[in-house]
């Protein structure tokens, strides 16, 4: 696992964009997995600016976002399809018919979650999944217990989950139980893992997940088995690394080594 330190949020978050362009120019047709919520709105800015200053074409790009809510519709307040809309797919030069969510409003979910996860595979797999962690150690909607091999499927959410997204609901009553998620195994197909984490309240969650065992307890540190995993931290985040000062020394200022 890759450990990158930054000093502020804010180049923690210019540098998963980074990482994500040179992706974008890699690879003919790239295929990312994308991540919502507060700590990707910087990303997906940054990638904005990128793409207006000719440095992320996604022109040729397809994207699978981790999960949707059950129940709500693709333009629904609270849902992640018009997160991704307001936030990325409307602003760059991304195909519409390439920018995948699981249907949330769909008549079966767990029938939903299947052909999200087939679809995936139809499309040779994802080349780069960006993903957060939540305080409990949660990626995607992969809650604690989570199985490490488990695949798209319907999951239940925990309240400090559903407490942690109630600014996008217009009350409590109204933020869903229930979400489809692409499943740990579905994320560590992967061909390369980048996860992104900022502030204080989620430094114990990063701690499990980069030194602690691998255990269902905290989802994350599933991607300690990833063999291309890459996790960008600011220094708050980084803040309960027992190893901390080793990570620095690898990647100084969050850079890559020069190997003499």
């Amino acid at each position: 696992m890759k450990v990158l330190i930054l000093e502020t949020a804010a180049e923690a978050a210019a540098r998963t964009a980074g990482i994500i362009s040179d992706c974008l120019a890699a690879l003919d047709r790239p295929v990312l997995g994308l991540a919502t919520g507060g700590t990707m709105e910087p990303v997906y800015t940054a990638l904005v600016e990128l793409h207006r200053n000719g440095k992320a074409d996604f022109s040729n790009a397809t994207t699978f976002n981790l999960d949707e809510y059950v129940g709500l519709s693709p333009n629904q307040r609270g849902s992640y399809s018009r997160f991704m809309q307001d936030a990325l797919f409307s602003r760059v030069n991304l195909d519409p018919a390439r920018c995948h969510l699981p249907r949330g409003n769909a008549e079966d979910p767990i029938a939903e979650a299947k052909r999200y996860e087939d679809a995936i595979a139809a499309a040779g797999g994802i080349d780069l999944q960006l993903l957060g962690i939540g305080r409990n150690g949660h990626i995607g909607f992969n809650e604690p217990i989570s199985s490490l091999s488990g695949r798209t499927r319907v999951k239940t959410l925990t309240e400090s989950t559903r407490r942690a997204n109630a600014r996008y609901f217009p009350s409590a009553n109204a933020i869903p139980r229930y979400a489809i998620t692409m499943g740990i195994g579905t994320i560590l197909d992967a061909r390369h893992c980048l996860l992104l984490a900022t502030g204080g309240g989620k430094s114990a969650a990063v701690a499990r997940m980069i030194e602690g065992p691998v255990a269902a307890y905290c989802p994350a540190s599933a991607l300690q088995m990833h063999p291309q995993a890459t996790v960008v931290l600011d220094r708050d985040a980084a803040a309960d690394l027992r190893l901390i000062h080793y990570y620095q020394e690898i990647h100084p200022g969050g850079r890559e080594p020069k190997i003499p």
